[in-house]
């Protein structure tokens, strides 16, 4: 628990000082995608994308018609970042609930395909969110509770005092996926944390596009760079839970296994992320309850869930 504090405020520091030279203001995005569905750009994971000249007019005209009219998305916060949030991207001209770009890259201004990125400060909003959702909460709480009724005699015990650590614990690991894996590294690289979907590609490249995620990732200016947030934030969990996992095997051979377990298990999220609305929009389900049951299943071994 010791080492569990230094770290967390040796990245909190870094963090702040990086926040204190990075600039706030909105940063210009990668190319438009070539139709209205909201795909990526199809260069990507191929080359950096062109810059378009028009990004930064469409965005400085959006902001100065939101001033004028009083009128527009709400601006995110951290209460509201807590919130549940739905947007449904086929409602083109409808006024986004506020905090909808954590989920939504596209349209934050007027019905542009432009991603724009997030800020430093939507980058702990994402994290937040992703702690409050209620399903992320339930799947936590489900999958502890058949964990300890499947095994009474785990590192946690058995009853309600087992089930009470086994889900404080799992929320704890969560917390230090989100904090690390979505804001803290993110905003040092000026990575974006979202995942963009492709799905009008062609199956094959949707899914080498799906795997590849967990090494290659999206620079807030729409490039391609190292996946820092994904390559660290393993091994990063797999070191914090030897400090309080109990019953965890804290030696050096259990901890490279753990992380590489992690690596190797990582595309699952992603080909989750790519093909689970597809499904979802065929059958009528809750997109999201599905993927957070599926998402902790896949990183159960791990104990670290990354978005």
């Amino acid at each position: 628990m010791r080492w569990l504090l230094i770290l967390v405020l040796l990245l909190a520091a870094i963090t702040t000082a990086a926040q204190t030279s990075a600039p706030t203001s909105m940063k210009i995005a990668s190319a438009p995608a070539d139709s209205a569905s909201g795909d990526p750009p199809d260069d990507l994971p191929d080359a950096p994308s062109a810059v378009s000249p028009n990004r930064q007019s469409v965005v400085v005209a959006a902001e100065a018609s939101f001033k004028s009219t009083g009128s527009g998305a709400r601006p995110c916060n951290a209460f509201r970042a807590t919130k549940v949030v739905y947007y449904d991207p086929n409602k083109v001209g409808v006024v986004p609930e506020p905090c909808f770009e954590l989920i939504y890259p596209y349209q934050k201004f007027l019905t542009t395909n432009i991603v724009i990125p997030l800020t430093w400060q939507e980058k702990g909003y994402a994290a937040l969110h992703n702690l409050a959702d209620p399903e992320n909460f339930g799947t936590i709480v489900g999958i502890s509770a058949i964990s300890v009724a499947a095994d009474s005699h785990s590192a946690y015990g058995p009853g309600l005092k087992g089930f009470g650590k086994s889900v404080g614990v799992s929320y704890l690991q969560d917390t230090t996926a989100q904090f690390f894996g979505v804001f803290a590294i993110p905003v040092l690289v000026h990575q974006d944390p979202r995942y963009l979907r492709m799905p009008h590609a062609p199956l094959t490249r949707r899914i080498i596009y799906s795997v590849s995620r967990t090494v290659i990732a999206r620079h807030d200016d729409g490039s391609p760079m190292p996946n820092y947030a994904t390559l660290s934030n393993y091994p990063i969990g797999a070191v914090l839970a030897n400090q309080y996992v109990p019953g965890i095997d804290s030696s050096a051979s259990s901890t490279v296994e753990r992380i590489f377990t992690g690596y190797a298990l990582d595309p699952v999220n992603n080909l989750l992320t790519e093909f689970l609305p597809d499904v979802a929009s065929r059958v009528h389900i809750r997109i999201i309850f599905v993927q957070r049951i599926l998402n902790n299943i896949a990183s159960s071994n791990n104990a670290v869930t990354v978005p």
